[in-house]
């Protein structure tokens, strides 16, 4: 067998809506795109939601409608991929990186307490495999450092406190005490890339709750200027009888969704409640094979949450980095691809030369050297699942 890991689960029903928006005439932002944006509003229960090119590109453009920006901090984990911290780098703030909690993805948030200036301005949390954060303790640390907090413009002040902006990339249809992955954070940046649950090839979507005294329109109209040059007026208004008129207001970005790619997402959209389901079910069936062997795997499904199954993340206990590396060889030998998620952004050339030093991260390293991730995806059958296990448990009797 041949397993990829992590390939995009397309059917004729995407390639049939892809080819109506070719044949439509509309292939850049238009009303597919403003669809897609309703639909993940609703489905969220968001008050705000807008469609961007990539989860990093929603991202940036928060921080940058917060005002974050030269002589700001923004509070983020050792233990993700690049684009978290990237961002921040963008816009000209420091990042703080913090180190996990011991034996948890999670960043350490007594940490994230501790690290919380009159500099800061956010903190950038991560639902890593798809598994939502505590946002409640968060929020109760961001709430307990008010009196730190020092607004530089409008909404900031309207806050009042240090902004909570989730990387959702990993976690669309999660939820956490009842609410889903979009509602839990002030803003929440979701990534459609190709090999995320939900993709429309590249592209993201951000999402955000109602700041008191803050319009969300204006929040809207901002996101548009700064993903479309600073212009007044997209596309589509422009098509409007007349209405060829328009303005620069700033020199700004580009970023936006097109419509072949929103096509791609409102079909998966319809699919989406049948890929979550069987995405739980693989997993279920991996944790019942590979924990009674000894393997540890994050916990998915409690009382408490409930995950988008993004990821299936296992830990050898024991094991070294060069056996770890071993066993993926092992595994690709046998026609089945694994992954590793993360290696620590502090082991990164970029943020080496940022100045940080892995040293001072000790549990984000802990939880790299003997972390596998094995397939996880809706194009998997039963019998594929097996096979993956099989040799998973194979290679590690082998070392």
């Amino acid at each position: 067998m041949k397993i990829p890991f992590s390939p995009p689960d397309i059917s004729e029903l995407e390639i049939n809506e892809v080819a109506e928006a070719l044949r439509s005439g509309w292939i850049t932002t238009g009303p597919r795109t403003k669809e897609l944006e309703r639909r993940i509003k609703d489905f969220t229960g968001a008050d705000g939601c807008v469609c961007l090119n990539s989860q990093t590109a929603c991202a940036e453009m928060a921080l940058r409608i917060l005002g974050v920006g030269e002589g700001d901090e923004v509070i983020t984990t050792a233990y993700t991929y690049t684009a978290t911290a990237s961002v921040i780098h963008h816009v000209g703030a420091k990042i703080v990186m913090v180190d996990t909690k011991e034996n948890s993805l999670e960043m350490d948030y007594q940490k994230a307490a501790e690290a919380i200036t009159e500099k800061t301005k956010a903190i950038i949390p991560v639902d890593i495999a798809g598994i939502p954060c505590d946002y409640d303790e968060i929020f109760r640390i961001v709430n307990e450092k008010k009196a730190l907090f020092k607004p530089s413009n409008d909404i900031q002040k309207a806050l009042g406190r240090v902004a909570v902006m989730a990387d959702t990339a990993h976690s669309f249809g999660a939820q956490r005490n009842g609410k889903k992955a979009g509602v839990l954070a002030d803003f929440s940046s979701f990534s459609f890339h190709a090999v995320k649950n939900l993709t429309t090839a590249e592209g993201g979507a951000l999402t955000w709750k109602t700041i008191q005294g803050i319009d969300n329109d204006e929040i809207y109209k901002k996101l548009q200027l700064f993903s479309l040059h600073g212009q007044s007026k997209d596309a589509l208004a422009k098509t409007k009888l007349g209405a060829w008129e328009y303005d620069i207001v700033a020199p700004l970005y580009k970023c936006n969704m097109t419509d072949v790619a929103a096509a791609i997402g409102l079909v998966q959209f319809e699919r989406y409640p049948e890929m979550l389901k069987r995405r739980r079910e693989i997993i279920e069936k991996y944790d019942g094979a590979l924990r009674p062997f000894g393997i540890e795997t994050l916990e998915h499904y409690t009382d408490t949450y409930s995950s988008s199954g993004h990821l299936y993340l296992t830990r050898i206990p024991g094991i070294s980095l060069e056996k770890r590396n071993e066993i993926i060889i092992k595994m690709a030998e046998k026609g089945v691809a694994c992954n590793v998620h993360y290696k620590p952004l502090p082991m990164l050339t970029a943020y080496k030369n940022l100045g940080f030093d892995i040293s001072d991260y000790p549990n984000a390293y802990n939880l790299f050297v003997n972390e596998i991730s094995l397939p996880l995806h809706t194009c998997l059958s039963d019998s594929e699942v097996d096979y993956v296990i099989k040799c998973f448990k194979e290679c590690l009797s082998d070392v």
